[in-house]
């Protein structure tokens, strides 16, 4: 069994592509509610998507060209949940950085899933 599927990724384009991009929390910014926490790469959502959560689809967003690069599947153990975030434009360097911001701590851990 071939386990990549196009259509998948094809799906997340079209979501991209339809949807705007809002940045709420760009690099630099300090986590509204984790003051340690500063976002290495900018952070926001799609407007008009909804997520496991009921806000809009979580979108890392990278400095090469925005297209959907990856995701990353995240289960966090304080809110008891899981999600996914959109990978866009995000170089390798910066995907690990997105990998490693989600597996800093023992409440939260996540797969990156390169496209």
């Amino acid at each position: 069994m071939n386990d990549y599927n196009e259509e998948f990724w094809d799906a997340l384009d079209e979501l991209v592509k339809t949807s705007e991009i809002v940045v709420d929390r760009p690099k630099g910014s300090i986590h509204p509610r984790f003051p340690d926490f500063i976002y290495r790469l900018d952070y926001g959502y799609l407007r008009g998507t909804s997520s496991m959560d009921g806000a809009g689809i979580d979108v890392w967003v990278g400095s090469g060209k925005k297209t959907v690069d990856a995701i990353m599947c995240i289960v966090d153990l304080m809110k008891r949940d899981s999600e996914i975030k959109i990978l866009i434009g995000c170089t390798e360097e910066e995907k690990m950085e997105v990998y490693k911001t989600h597996n800093e701590t023992q409440y939260m851990k996540g797969v990156l899933i390169r496209r």
